[in-house]
């Protein structure tokens, strides 16, 4: 049997079983590898026991918010929900100081557990970028302090700390067999390597590629950057085909790590999506290409798809945004990620037409009726078990 023979035959046994899934029902219990990011930066966003309600229209059970807002993590209490915190980045100093690392679990973290379901502690976003490398020498005592906290307490075994970063980490991401990190980070990776390998936990990234088809749209193909069909392209070192960025992206960054002997580090996304409004000059930016990017990747979620070099490990993915956030700073786009207006309605069309439509200054988000309900679930299921099966046959081909 040739290697394409067999790579067609294992594709063809995963159809089978993602249909055989499909049918019995249990195709529900599987969909846990998308997650999406709560913003608060902005003066109309509706209350948490809202925002709860919006998650469950999705049916996403995983959320992360951009600090430890008490409200939060209080009305989140017993909604079976994930979530992941975050320690803004201004406050890192104060937490080289281990004494200072321990109080701050005990006042930020230990009163919601185990009541509200937080599995994640973010240290700091994105601490290195291309114009501030300020904050990267902060991440690693951070990191180590928070977590000796957390086994201190009794909290480590609910409980992973790590810090997403931002491409910029990178020297090369094309193509992703060349992925390495940048000679100035490469000491500091190397530190959070071998202490997520030390605690199980996993290497976030911020994925974006918007970005990349907005400085080069002459370049880059839209199908390509949106999860389209397309034709791709393949790695010429590994002869791996990618059909979409963002999988390229991803494995950019494994292929990094591996060459600083880290080969078994599970790579996530903690932010990925797509502007639907921008400036003059964002190019790409609008209701269409966000509705089509999310939604394709909604699918893939749905598929349960892993990377070209990690086919058989489901890739764990954050859509950024849950809100569109008027009080964001910098370009239109920056204000417009959300999947949901501030009043509970759709921003654009995922692809199914009733969601909760209630205003955020109702009693509650909620649905018109049981019936409406019913419909939206309906049309939801079918249309992403549909698109399931449509990406799951598009591999033996």
């Amino acid at each position: 049997m040739t290697p394409r023979s067999f790579t067609r035959l294992s594709n063809l046994i995963h159809v089978s079983v993602l249909l055989s899934l499909v049918f019995s029902g249990n195709i529900l219990q599987t969909v846990t590898s998308l997650g999406i990011n709560y913003g608060q930066v902005g003066n109309n966003l509706p209350s948490p026991d809202k925002v709860i309600n919006l998650l469950r229209s999705l049916r996403i059970t995983k959320t992360r918010i951009y600090d430890t807002n008490p409200q939060i993590l209080s009305s989140f209490a017993n909604s079976n929900i994930e979530i992941i915190v975050t320690i803004e980045n201004q406050v890192l100093p104060l937490l080289q100081d281990p004494q200072q690392a321990l109080q701050w679990v005990d006042s930020h973290i230990k009163p919601y557990i185990p009541a509200t379901r937080i599995t994640g502690i973010m240290v700091g976003n994105e601490l290195y970028t291309d114009d501030d490398s300020s904050l990267i020498g902060y991440m690693m005592p951070a990191i180590i302090n928070i977590h000796k906290a957390l086994v201190q307490l009794g909290l480590d075994r609910y409980i992973q700390v790590s810090s997403p970063s931002s491409l910029a980490v990178l020297a090369e991401s094309y193509p992703p067999s060349a992925g390495s990190f940048k000679p100035e980070v490469s000491s500091v990776m190397q530190q959070l390597l071998d202490f997520l390998e030390a605690t199980k936990s996993p290497f976030w990234i911020n994925a974006y590629p918007y970005f990349a088809y907005k400085d080069n749209p002459k370049e880059i193909p839209i199908d390509y950057v949106l999860f389209n069909r397309n034709i791709g392209m393949t790695d010429p070192n590994t002869r791996l085909h990618y059909d979409n960025m963002m999988y390229a992206q991803v494995d950019a960054v494994a292929f990094a790590a591996a060459k600083l002997g880290y080969r078994n580090i599970e790579v996530r996304v903690a932010e990925t999506g797509w502007p639907s409004k921008g400036d003059v000059g964002e190019t790409g930016a609008s209701l269409v290409n966000a509705a089509t990017y999310n939604r394709n990747l909604m699918m893939r979620q749905f598929a349960g798809e892993g990377t070209p070099a990690r086919r058989n490990s489901r890739l764990d993915a954050y859509i950024f945004a849950l809100f569109n956030e008027d009080m964001k700073p910098g370009p239109t786009s920056e204000k417009n990620y959300g999947i949901f207006q501030p009043d509970g309605s759709l921003a654009y069309n995922l692809g199914f037409s009733t969601m909760s439509t209630t205003t955020a200054n109702s009693e509650s988000v909620t649905y018109s009726s049981s019936a409406t309900k019913a419909q939206m679930s309906l049309e939801y299921w079918t249309i992403l078990v549909l698109a399931m099966i449509q990406v799951v046959i598009s591999r033996l081909f």
